[in-house]
Parts: C-alpha cells; sequence; structure tokens
C-alpha cells in the first residue's frame, strides 16, 4: 500500500478538473495542464479531492500509485501557484543577460554562451548578485530549464565557481599540499 497514493489531492478554489477516461485536465484562468493516468490506475473526483485508486493492486501497479498521484498533486499546485527555480552565477566577472527569450553568459569562456529559453516558461535576470529566475506552471519543464542552464558551467569543486542552485552547498576539494 501506498502511504502518497491513499493521500486526496485538495482542490484549491478556482481549479477546474476534467477527468475523460484516463485523461486528466487541470485547469485555472488561462493555465491548463493534461495528463494521462496508466490504464491500471482510477482517477475520482469526490468531496472536492482528486482520489487515486489502485483497484487490482501488482507490482506495477503499486510503483505508480504514488508517483501518479505526486505528478497530479504537481498539476493541480502548477496551475494555481506556479514553480520557480532559482540559479545563481558564481565567480569573478561571471554575467548573464536576457535579449528576448536569448541568455547570454560570460562564464569565464572565451566566447559569450547563448541559451534559447523555451516559450513554455518565463527567466528573468537580476543583476547584484547576478540570479536567474526561471518560474512556469509544469514543474518538470521549470526543472528541466534550469538543469541546462547549470549544466552550462556547473560548480567547480576547488574554488566553487559556476552556475548552481540558490541554496545549493558545494563540496569543496582540498588543493594542492604544500611542499
Amino acid at each position: 500500500m501506498s502511504r502518497i497514493g491513499k493521500r486526496p489531492i485538495p482542490i484549491p478554489d478556482g481549479v477546474e478538473i476534467r477527468i475523460d477516461g484516463q485523461k486528466v485536465s487541470v485547469k485555472e484562468k488561462e493555465n491548463e495542464l493534461h495528463w494521462t493516468v496508466v490504464p491500471e490506475l482510477e482517477v475520482l473526483l469526490e468531496e472536492g479531492a482528486l482520489h487515486v485508486r489502485n483497484p487490482n493492486p501488482n507490482k506495477r501497479t503499486n510503483s505508480l500509485w504514488g508517483t501518479t498521484r505526486t505528478v497530479l498533486d504537481n498539476l493541480v499546485t502548477g496551475v494555481h501557484q506556479g514553480f520557480t527555480r532559482v540559479l545563481e552565477l558564481v565567480g569573478t566577472g561571471y554575467r548573464v543577460a536576457l535579449k528576448g527569450k536569448t541568455l547570454t553568459f560570460e562564464i569565464g569562456f572565451d566566447h559569450p554562451v547563448e541559451y534559447a529559453v523555451a516559450a513554455d516558461v518565463e527567466v528573468t535576470v537580476s543583476d547584484r548578485p547576478p540570479k536567474i529566475t526561471v518560474k512556469g506552471i509544469d514543474r518538470q519543464r521549470v526543472g528541466q530549464v534550469a538543469a541546462e542552464i547549470r549544466a552550462l558551467k556547473r560548480p567547480e569543486p576547488y574554488h566553487g565557481k559556476g552556475i548552481r542552485y540558490e541554496g545549493e552547498q558545494v563540496r569543496k576539494k582540498a588543493g594542492k599540499a604544500g611542499a
């Protein structure tokens, strides 16, 4: 039995849920997300909450039950509040500029690095300290865009310079031992 899968998903005011067979649509104002649930699980809307049922428990459905509930919860949270990831640039001379939907980085290479931002996420840049904020309604897309930006210059282990998530602790290695 899944402890997470059994928990109901509360529906905030203003959020509209449509269940059409195995397809679940979540909508609030102009934000709308869809997800298709595996055929072995049931999704029910009861008493202002969304419930995921596992009518025929087996190894496959038990492993997907909690995951399905979490994904549906992320859909509801995404259309209602949205998701945010903040990245920091750490390093002397590291800069980022936003021109339209393109981020231009100066991160220690001999050339500027450009990153084209996807249309389904919103990116803002602040100057001091240099930070990038990625916002969107789809948790997976926000995390994917943030991971792609971080991959441009991962934090290196000797000085900690690079692009990192806000609050991320970089484990530093000891440098060369003196003679």
